[in-house]
């Protein structure tokens, strides 16, 4: 979310001292994408561990629910209700609206979310991974190593041929195609395979992570600002060697942070961020819609606000809680209409 706050703040007019402190926030927050891919294959493996294709119906069921039905209706608001919000071109015919709805150009974020539910429908080939790996660790760092090949020989491509590259409006589809983020979703699923022996490593080796997240991060800022000013936020690419250290460095230290609160029985820190998982894909989904209802509405009011950064998180304290707000409210009322349906 807050990533789209900032998108929305380099519209404005700002000072060059602004430009670099939302560049410096906007490359803090770059692991929030991939994190959220690695937890979610991370948690499907603990509560799927031992799922096969016969399994798949019952899951597929499950996640359109969860997962489908929202990413439609949000889909649908944002081509309808907010089509000024659309990437790449408008819908002219309904073959247009249909590439619109799909490819995830109905809004700036929802790239991302074409990406995520690709994982989803693809999540029987991890079941059959880790049914392979078990827990040989061998095998683990083969995959591993295997994986990590594969991934940086596709963000060569993307760096040569679409990041200011010959290819950059044509084939701008790599970002959200699966492999662009699927070295988070293999060490998702084999982090909680090889859990316990992760937590015993993450417990004596988090100040060194500590020090690579800080080298990451002066690295994904030097490059960030080598393109000069006014900052632009989309010079700042999840695929570059850079992001991929800084994200999983971060993702590491997450991990940390998680194994010593179930270590020292931190039980209501982990309940917080177990309801605000129940409901941070759909708020997800909305944040943009709520966002740009505050951008027409309020900020040629709060735009007199001195501080760009106040302005920011006014609107970033705004967006996240009528996101949640509407995301807890459509949970709840889409529950009660399944209720009165089956009744």
């Amino acid at each position: 979310m807050l990533q789209s706050v900032l998108a929305f703040m380099v519209k404005l007019h700002l000072t060059k001292t602004s430009q670099i402190n939302i560049g410096l926030i906007y490359n803090l927050v770059k692991f929030t994408a991939p994190a959220f891919i690695f937890g979610i294959l991370y948690t499907t493996a603990r509560t799927n561990l031992h799922s096969s294709w016969s399994n798949y119906p019952e899951y597929l069921k499950k996640q359109w629910h969860a997962l489908f039905i929202p990413s439609i209706l949000w889909t649908s608001v944002y081509l309808f209700l907010m089509p000024q919000l659309q990437q790449h071109g408008y819908f002219t015919n309904l073959i247009s609206w249909l590439v619109q709805f799909i490819s995830g150009n109905a809004a700036p974020h929802l790239w991302y979310n074409t990406m995520m539910l690709q994982f989803i429908i693809l999540m029987p080939f991890f079941w059959q991974l880790l049914t392979w790996v078990k827990q040989t660790k061998q095998k683990c760092w083969l995959v591993i190593l295997s994986t990590t090949i594969v991934y940086f020989l596709w963000i060569f491509v993307y760096n040569r041929q679409v990041f200011h590259g010959p290819h950059a409006n044509s084939w701008y589809y790599f970002d959200r195609l699966f492999p662009s983020f699927l070295i988070y979703a293999v060490l998702g699923c084999l982090a909680w395979q090889f859990h316990q022996q992760l937590a015993h490593l993450l417990r004596q080796s988090w100040p060194l992570l500590l020090v690579a997240w800080l080298i990451s991060y002066s690295w994904l800022n030097r490059e960030l600002f080598s393109f000069g000013l006014p900052v632009k936020l989309s010079n700042s690419s999840y695929y570059q060697l850079s992001t991929t250290c800084y994200c999983l460095t971060i993702i590491g230290l997450i991990c940390s942070l998680a194994f010593y609160q179930i270590r020292k029985h931190q039980i209501h820190m982990l309940k917080v961020f177990h309801f605000l998982a129940i409901y941070a894909y759909r708020a997800f989904l909305s944040h943009v819609f709520w966002l740009e209802l505050l951008w027409i509405t309020l900020v040629p009011a709060l735009s007199k606000l001195r501080s760009p950064l106040l302005l920011a998180s006014s609107l970033y304290l705004l967006t996240w809680i009528l996101s949640f707000i509407s995301a807890i409210f459509c949970h709840k009322l889409w529950f009660k209409l399944k209720a009165l349906l089956i009744n």
